[in-house]
């Protein structure tokens, strides 16, 4: 976090003044997020924390050997049919938490390699809050910004200086997939505004001589049932627009959690196949990053909700 105090101490104010009416997000609902009235994401007026703890299962640069200190928030402006954390981004589960709170639980994670905010841009006023009082008492932890990528430019901009490393996720290209599967007609033009701010902000991702990520964009994208095309658009507009500088994390991970077994095309997972040849595209394209072993895809972190803390779970 590179702001004076008073810098950060303005940026604060400027949030809390989005959150009512709420334009925090994109869908700028207008909730009175401060007088406690829940916004399109379900998210009212106090920030509310699901588990938090090492996470092991990121990729090499934000895990390291100590782990990446993550935060998984509650709720979730995006209504992902196949949303593999429904239980804490679409009902809720968590805890509501104090500004200071939150900065203790920032603390505590102190000995992990940087502080990952899991789907907190609904809850940016109270984090940033906590994040000033957590640096006070003298935490030094890289930023990671941890998204689906559907935020708010302007928003963004607040937290130029704050985050240091973007993490999006680039979910589509195809509008009527983002308008089906996530219940956004607007997916895509804002997630494409976002990582160019993003980018303008850090640039491509910087690791320091450990490996582990100091600031920079990393971004996801996630391969699905039936969507070798739409990854294919994703993976040669990230080339083209960023001349292949910005690293990509291609994900195998995709299993049928939540609502997908209403949609017969994404009952199923993703093929060994189909994801080798995404995984080929991204290497003509000169593309550099991070793949999965799609047998292996599940990671061998599974979060277990034990007292708000992450656990390790025998499998």
């Amino acid at each position: 976090m590179d702001l004076s105090v008073d810098d950060l101490a303005g940026r604060v104010r400027a949030l809390y003044e989005l959150a009512s009416p709420c334009r925090l997000c994109p869908r700028a609902c207008g909730a009175d997020r401060m007088g406690g009235e829940p916004g399109v994401c379900g998210a009212g007026g106090a920030v509310e924390v699901a588990i938090h703890g090492p996470h092991f299962g990121e990729e090499p640069p934000l895990s390291g050997h100590a782990g990446s200190g993550t935060v998984f928030f509650s709720h979730c402006p995006v209504a992902c049919v196949f949303c593999q954390n429904a239980e804490i981004s679409h009902q809720g589960l968590g805890r509501g938490v104090s500004v200071d709170e939150l900065a203790a639980v920032f603390l505590d994670l102190a000995p992990t390699h940087n502080l990952n905010l899991v789907t907190a841009g609904h809850f940016l006023p109270w984090v940033v809050d906590a994040q000033a009082r957590a640096k006070n008492r003298g935490l030094d932890l890289p930023v990671v910004f941890n998204t689906g990528g559907y935020e708010a430019r302007d928003t963004l901009r607040l937290l130029a200086g704050i985050v240091d490393v973007w993490l999006p996720d680039l979910k589509y290209l195809d509008p009527g997939r983002a308008k089906r599967y996530s219940r956004v007609e607007d997916y895509v033009p804002t997630a494409l505004a976002a990582l160019d701010e993003m980018v303008a902000q850090q640039g491509p991702l910087q690791v320091d001589r450990d490996g582990l990520a100091r600031r920079g964009v990393l971004i996801r994208h996630l391969t699905l049932p039936w969507g070798a095309d739409d990854t294919a658009a994703v993976l040669a507009w990230i080339a083209e627009r960023y001349q292949g500088r910005v690293p990509v994390s291609l994900m195998a991970q995709y299993l049928p959690c939540h609502r997908a077994d209403q949609y017969p095309e994404l009952s199923g997972p993703v093929s060994a196949a189909e994801y080798q040849r995404a995984v080929d595209l991204m290497i003509r394209l000169g593309l550099e990053g991070f793949t999965q072993d799609p047998d292996a895809a599940t990671a061998d972190l599974i979060p277990d909700f034990i007292g708000g803390r992450m656990t390790r779970r025998a499998r």
